[in-house]
């Protein structure tokens, strides 16, 4: 028999008890008041029909369900339990203390993936990128750190509390670019539990303020629309939250770059690796190996020491790399010169650089393997500007830079900045 309360806890399966307790209704009829999916709703049902709340029935080609009045007696027991020990446990620790936050933002979904596999999507950097984060670290044991680039600009950071694979993890939570919410200051809990064909996810996030609790309940339905995406597809593709960087600056259209990029390297082949690219002299993996050692350096020149890895996918090697130095440069700031060799920079031209090798070098392999790039204009208007200020005339030597190439009056935005770049778009 199932732990009736814990059956109950899923706030969908709630919402289902309530309105059978109205009488018998079809799945369809049901799946109306909910925002997920009809197969998600048919899931619940099952749960609740295996816990003995609810039984269906078939009627040519619809199902019905109702409640079982022995079920919602044993129910009623279940509860009376839990409340009795509830009670005494409270009694036995005294009052309990008021948090500052007082809302929590509660969601589900089922995702057609096993456990496990769902808690590689949830705590896996590589499989992170693949539907929520930019850039992410996380050292998954208790009281290990994490931090994640949820969209460019802004970054999630706290601690592990839980970790129970494949079942269960909790994790303080916070934004490092917020004041009233800074890392680690509110609670994320997410309980995996195994059903028919997938599993279904439970995330709650308390802690919060009712303002913060309607920003985040907005920012969970998302991502979690999208896990389900990647659990089905293998990647939930370019995020339109990450598109834009708001506000836009050096370091958040760096990361805003580095996500158009990661999506470039993350469609190449291994029979790609020799292929031609635009860049003279440059097969895929030249440019590849370029462009890693390009972010390791930069983000040598922020304090990071980076040791670029070997014998990953491209788009791995890369965006380890690159987590490093943009961190790095969010510690460092770009203020002041860095180091070049025996000579100096000033640390804003260094971090402008990452942002055109990123989104250049992305149009490079993209056009190198027939892929699209996947970019907003305003954000290649943003990276135009610096690639402006950053290539001078005296760079134009033909070895790092050639002669800017001539673009129709038509050409779009990253037409004109692979030109400035001095490549024929």
């Amino acid at each position: 028999m199932r732990d009736l309360v814990a059956v109950l806890a899923e706030p969908n399966r709630r919402r289902l008890l309530e309105l059978l307790l109205g009488g018998e209704r079809s799945v369809g009829e049901l799946a109306s008041h909910f925002g997920v999916t009809r197969s998600a709703i048919s899931q619940h049902l099952t749960v609740l029909a295996d816990a003995g709340l609810v039984e269906g029935r078939k009627d040519g080609r619809f199902r019905y369900y109702r409640v079982i009045p022995g079920g919602l007696a044993q129910l009623r027991a279940s509860l009376d339990v839990f409340w009795a020990n509830e009670l005494d446990d409270l009694a036995a620790a005294g009052s309990p203390r008021k948090k500052g936050g007082t809302m929590a933002s509660e969601h589900s979904v089922f995702v057609a993936l096993g456990a496990d596999d769902v808690f590689a999507l949830l705590t896996d950097p590589d499989r992170l990128r693949r539907w929520q984060a930019v850039t992410a670290r996380i050292d998954l044991r208790a009281g290990g750190d994490y931090r994640w680039t949820i969209v460019p600009g802004h970054s999630a950071a706290g601690t592990v509390v839980e970790v129970e694979p494949g079942r269960r993890l909790v994790m303080s939570w916070g934004w490092e670019d917020a004041d009233d919410l800074p890392p680690g200051s509110s609670t994320v809990t997410i309980t995996l539990e195994p059903g028919e064909g997938g599993t279904f996810v439970r995330l709650v996030h308390d802690g919060l303020t009712e303002e913060q609790a309607a920003g985040h309940s907005q920012g969970w339905s998302h991502y979690l629309e999208r896990l389900a995406v990647a659990a089905r597809t293998g990647d939930a593709g370019a995020d339109e939250w990450a598109a834009t960087p708001e506000p836009m600056d050096r370091l958040s259209a760096a990361e805003a770059s580095l996500a158009v990029c990661q999506l470039v390297l993350r469609g190449l082949k291994a029979p790609d690796r020799l292929a031609a690219t635009p860049c003279a002299r440059f097969t895929v993996h030249d440019v590849v190996d370029h462009l890693l050692g390009s972010v390791s350096t930069l983000g040598a020149m922020a304090g990071a020491t980076i040791v670029p890895g070997t014998g990953g996918a491209p788009e791995s090697l890369v965006a380890d790399a690159a987590q490093q130095a943009l961190e790095a440069w969010r510690t460092r700031g770009i203020d002041g010169v860095v180091m070049v060799g025996a000579g100096e920079m000033p640390a804003a031209i260094a971090a402008d650089i990452l942002s055109i090798e990123l989104l250049v070098h992305a149009w490079d392999l993209a056009r190198a393997t027939s892929q699209p790039v996947t970019v907003s204009d305003a954000l290649t208007e943003y990276v135009l500007g610096l690639a402006r200020d950053v290539i001078t005339p005296q760079m134009r030597d033909g070895d790092r830079f050639a002669p800017e190439a001539a673009v129709g009056p038509d050409a779009d935005v990253l037409e004109r900045l692979v030109a400035f770049t001095g490549r024929t778009p």
